[in-house]
């Protein structure tokens, strides 16, 4: 039974001690915190998407929900910042809950709609009528909480709970029931599975993480507006992160976002137009030849040193 789980606790521990100890190697922590953002993000997204096969557009929306969540818990009633932060996690819930009519929709049709919901939320935000509640475009300021030692101490607290979250799906019973209806769902639902209430639970942990990664976004940053935090570039670059790295899997997120947004940094930000181009040849060339992404080659190189 431990040995099932040795690879798991494995990942978890490397991921916990290696952000826990680099900063006192590396000064850079914005963008130390920024990855271990992208990572909860990619395992959150991976929740959904690599487990039942729902790729949702729009992941941003939960992200911004959280932000905005957790700033309105703040602002208006002083609600400590850790109450806020789980505060913005259940408000991005709510809002996946009412999305949930979408699993009606499959493949482009719901990856579409949901992209329509975040951004109409997104509207919503930056409303000029909305300023006495979300201060609508002119944006949110939480000089009062300002504490990035404390805020990423607590996003690396999330990134443990999405990752040790992705490795129960992995190995659990019910990981296996969502896998059987990202493979055919009129089957599992012949073989007993409760198929709608399956998504939905993995539909609704994966929107908490990213509601959790957001309110404890905004709170690092304590200044940001609605097109920070509803900004589509975050749900192309976790969706590429675990495209990457390998949907499905527990480790394929976490190197996808570590190689990706690594290179992003020290290539990407100085010389953008050689990035894009060497990040498109690099996503074509995975696509064709490698579409379960770079963890499938541990795979194969475990099944072949099985035989």
């Amino acid at each position: 039974m431990l040995k099932r789980w040795l690879p798991s606790l494995a990942i978890l521990a490397v991921t916990g001690i290696g952000f826990a100890l680099v900063p006192l190697a590396y000064s850079n922590q914005f963008l130390l915190f920024n990855m271990m953002m992208y990572m909860a993000l990619a395992q959150g997204l991976n929740i959904i998407y690599g487990y039942t096969g729902y790729l949702p557009f729009g992941y941003v929306g939960f992200f911004g929900a959280g932000a905005y969540g957790a700033a309105m818990a703040i602002s208006f009633w002083h609600w400590p910042v850790l109450l806020a932060v789980l505060g913005g996690g259940l408000v991005a819930v709510l809002f996946g809950l009412l999305l949930t009519p979408l699993f009606r929709l499959s493949g482009a049709y719901f990856s579409i709609a949901n992209l329509a919901a975040a951004e109409a939320l997104f509207y919503l935000v930056a409303n000029p009528h909305m300023t006495a509640l979300t201060q609508g475009p002119y944006g949110i300021n939480l000089p009062q909480v300002y504490d990035p030692n404390f805020a990423y101490g607590t996003m690396l607290a999330i990134l443990l709970f999405a990752v040790a979250a992705s490795a129960y799906l992995r190995r659990s019973r019910f990981g296996l029931a969502l896998a059987a209806i990202r493979e055919d769902t009129v089957s599992a639902s012949m073989a007993g599975i409760d198929v709608v209430r399956a998504r939905a639970v993995a539909w609704l942990l994966s929107a908490f993480i990213a509601g959790l990664a957001g309110a404890t976004y905004g709170w690092y940053i304590s200044v940001f507006y609605p097109e920070t935090v509803f900004a589509l570039s975050i749900t192309v670059f976790t969706i590429v992160f675990v495209l990457f790295g390998g949907q499905g899997t527990v480790l394929g997120p976490l190197i996808g976002t570590l190689l990706l947004y690594g290179a992003y940094n020290v290539i990407g930000i100085s010389n953008p137009q050689y990035f894009q181009l060497a990040y498109g040849i690099l996503i074509v060339v995975l696509v064709l030849f490698l579409p379960a992404g770079l963890a499938s080659l541990l795979r194969r190189r475990r099944a072949t040193d099985e035989r």
